[in-house]
């Protein structure tokens, strides 16, 4: 009884006084009316009537749950439960006071009963409407959002569901400020009815023209299981409106747990990743536990975009140790905590400040933790930065990928993995140039076949997200209010998620058998311009009008266009379809060798003229940018 009466709290109060007001005032009401036709009751048994109804109809009302439920979520299986209540309660006080004192008169209590229900039941109503108004004059009326539901299906369903319960709970809610006004279906036999009170309107080649006649202020894509060649489609559309667009993510990315129960919950800004116009890359995750479980991995440069998801990934597969190397302290920080905070003691995670261009500090290394795997993601990446500090980009890039190499070779390490870039490839600047280097380095070294260590080269383009990536540039830019710089209007890139490109390093080192170039079929390249115009109408602006989009002008040492091959080599399928083995140039050993040692003098002594000239004697394929771009734009 005690638990009972904490639970009835003011709010219980609040309706059971008012239910204990309206059977009584129905009493009243009843005997009135039939005291017209000299039916009514008298005095004394009119009070006591209406006392047992009060007592025993409060009673059943609680037994049949009319107290349970929030009344602001009152549906029509609820009402029911306050008929069945009260007449559970009638039925009592009419037998109790039957047996007691004197029969009630049928016709007073079905009456009675008539007037009890339709009060209770008409009140709750009133109550509801009076809450939800109350909170809509809190919120602000811009702040409902008129929504566009693209999908009329089961997901389309849910979230409607789920919106109106948020927008009714709390004025508080963000989630509560959609207001769907429309939905958009591309089965025209939908067109017409209704989900959950919204109605169907048209296709999605009426997306635009619906926008604009329904006064549409965002856009939610309420299909996760849309393939997504119709997926892109249906978002180039949404994204031609320049309206903001939310999306439901695919179904396999989907959670649903104590933390993110709700569809609605995953609802999330559309990000650049969903209009790259190819599904997410899969792996063979057996494949690479297999290869990492139980090994000692090093990873150098650790603390980067790349090298710290390396040994986030490398972290799920049980590896018996992970050596973090990287000159920047505060990334291989950042790292070092996060990974710290997931696995607390149950990962051995080592974390060393040290330089690969230091050959004896790397060789400390080598000696005391014996890596079983190497990971090589050190290096200088921007472009623009290594055309005016050429020396940097080839102590780094060239003599730190030589030190780590042939230190690996030394010490009898399993595997090592450098990790490229498409700006190897007919490069156009000392960047570029300095990664051609370093993999000729690692084919170099698998040519030797001297020690167990098998070489890898991995090769993929830009990364999404990553440092130096476009995205990052072109959010902040356009969040402060500036234009938008793209170098060029005919610029293309190949474009892949941190995700991917790490899981391309690691399927890689798994099959590799040495001396490889692995390569990423990336899917068709993207055009910056774009990018950067489909960026900005995800903001909901409009491009050139609310956002400038300025061309700035190739930077030095860029291309126009990216490439993933060149003319010598060929491709190699594997076992994964997306992924192709480039078939490598022979290198010739005793000039290699030769040329190598002329580049790394000159770089060790800042020698510029000399170690620019030594990095055209390597990379026969490297030429000016104006030579390769003037081609390029022929061809366009």
């Amino acid at each position: 009884m005690k638990k009972i009466l904490e639970k009835f709290r003011y709010r219980k109060v609040i309706l059971a006084a008012a239910d204990a007001f309206i059977i009584a005032t129905a009493a009243l009401i009843t005997n009135f009316v039939l005291s017209a036709f000299d039916k009514d009751i008298s005095g004394k048994t009119l009070t006591v009537s209406i006392v047992m109804s009060v007592v025993s109809c409060g009673i059943c009302l609680l037994a049949f749950g009319a107290y349970s439920k929030l009344w602001r979520y009152f549906n029509k299986k609820d009402y029911l439960s306050c008929v069945y209540g009260v007449l559970a309660g009638m039925s009592i006080a009419c037998l109790f006071f039957g047996v007691m004192i004197e029969n009630v008169p049928v016709i007073y209590a079905v009456i009675h009963f008539l007037i009890s229900v339709i009060g209770i039941c008409v009140f709750r109503f009133i109550f509801k409407q009076t809450f939800i108004e109350l909170i809509d004059c809190g919120i602000k009326e811009s702040e409902y959002k008129r929504t566009m539901m693209i999908g009329g299906g089961q997901a389309c369903k849910m979230l409607l569901k789920e919106i109106k319960n948020a927008k009714q709970s709390t004025a508080g809610n963000s989630s509560a400020l959609f207001d769907p006004v429309c939905i958009i279906d591309d089965d025209k036999s939908k067109i017409g009815t209704e989900v959950n009170g919204v109605t169907v309107v048209g296709t999605t080649a009426d997306i635009q023209k619906y926008a604009d006649e329904k006064k549409i202020e965002q856009i939610i894509f309420a299909i996760p299981s849309c393939l997504e060649e119709e997926r892109q489609r249906i978002l180039d559309i949404c994204s031609k409106t320049n309206l903001p667009i939310k999306i439901i993510p695919f179904l396999g990315n989907l959670i649903f747990d104590n933390n993110n129960s709700t569809l609605l919950g995953q609802v999330r800004d559309i990000k650049v990743e969903d209009l790259l116009g190819r599904d997410p890359i899969t792996f063979d995750n057996k494949e690479i536990k297999n290869f990492i479980s139980g090994k000692v991995c090093m990873v150098t440069g650790g603390g980067g975009s790349i090298g710290s998801e390396l040994v986030r990934q490398i972290a799920k597969y049980s590896p018996k140790q992970i050596i973090i190397v990287d000159i920047y302290e505060n990334n291989a920080y950042d790292i070092q905590q996060e990974l710290t905070m997931e696995y607390g003691d149950s990962l051995d995670l080592v974390t060393l400040i040290a330089s690969v261009r230091d050959y004896y500090r790397m060789n400390q290394i080598f000696i005391k933790y014996k890596p079983q795997i190497v990971f090589h993601a050190a290096a200088h990446k921007h472009v623009p930065l290594m055309e005016v500090s050429p020396m940097e980009a080839i102590k780094n890039n060239v003599v730190g990928t030589f030190n780590t190499a042939t230190l690996a070779q030394f010490h009898d390490v399993e595997k090592f993995v450098m990790i490229s870039t498409d700006k190897a490839v007919n490069p156009t600047n000392v960047m570029g140039a300095s990664k051609r280097c370093c993999e000729m380095i690692v084919q170099y070294l698998a040519q030797q076949h001297e020690g167990i260590t098998e070489f890898v080269t991995t090769r993929f383009g830009n990364v999404l997200g990553s440092n130096g990536s476009v995205i990052p540039l072109f959010k902040r830019q356009i969040e402060q209010g500036k234009p938008v710089t793209v170098t060029h209007p005919d610029i293309i890139r190949y474009f892949m998620t941190i995700p991917e490109a790490v899981s391309l390093v690691m399927e890689a080192a798994s099959i590799a058998k040495g001396g490889e170039i692995f390569v990423l079929d990336m899917g068709q390249p993207v055009r910056i311009v774009a990018l950067a115009e489909n960026l900005i109408r995800m903001y909901g602006k409009v491009p050139y009008k609310d956002v400038e989009i300025k061309f700035t002008g190739l930077r030095p040492g860029e291309k126009i266009k990216e490439e993933l091959l060149m003319n010598e080599e060929g491709l190699q399928k594997t076992g994964n379809k997306l992924i192709f083995i480039g078939k490598q140039i022979e290198i010739d050993e005793h000039t290699f060798a030769s040329r190598l040692q002329t580049l790394c003098d000159a770089a060790q002594q800042n020698n510029e003229e000399l170690a620019i000239s030594a990095l055209h004697d390597m990379v026969p394929t490297f030429v000016t940018p104006e030579e390769f771009n003037k081609k390029v734009l022929v061809n366009v």
